[in-house]
């Protein structure tokens, strides 16, 4: 379980740090339509992680397992899919109003998946270097 939460922790961070670079990237490069679609992508995708780790971490500890009479699936569906509705709004309104460019706000999107790919590689390169030595 540690190992896993360090991978979370690390995905976290780089999150972060892909969010802010994406950004300064888009800023000196582009236009301002691309920076804000990259800077509200990131924004939209790096909170809405960081908020649904932090909705399975309160979730699923000892003390609320042990509890009967609560769903911890339906609880954590019903707050998964509230984040995704207004996810999908927000995306939604950005692009309807024309307020930024579709590719620059799928660049900001792509923060965490670009996270998630980084920390892949990062263990499968662990695990091979492990496995020769």
């Amino acid at each position: 379980m540690a190992d896993l939460e360090k991978i979370v922790n690390f995905i976290t961070r780089t999150n972060w740090v892909l969010f802010l670079a994406t950004s300064l990237v888009a800023l000196c490069l582009a236009s301002q339509k691309v920076y804000l679609g990259v800077f509200l992508g990131g924004l939209v995708v790096t909170i809405n992680f960081h908020l649904l780790k932090k909705t399975v971490c309160r979730n699923i500890n000892q003390e609320k397992v042990m509890e009967k009479g609560t769903s911890l699936v339906g609880n954590l569906l019903v707050k998964y899919y509230i984040r995704f509705t207004l996810t999908g709004a927000i995306i939604f309104l950005l692009i309807s109003t024309h307020s930024v460019h579709p590719l620059g706000l799928l660049a900001g999107l792509s923060v965490v998946v670009a996270s998630t790919f980084i920390a892949t590689a990062i263990e499968l390169t662990r695990i091979l270097f492990k496995e020769a030595v």
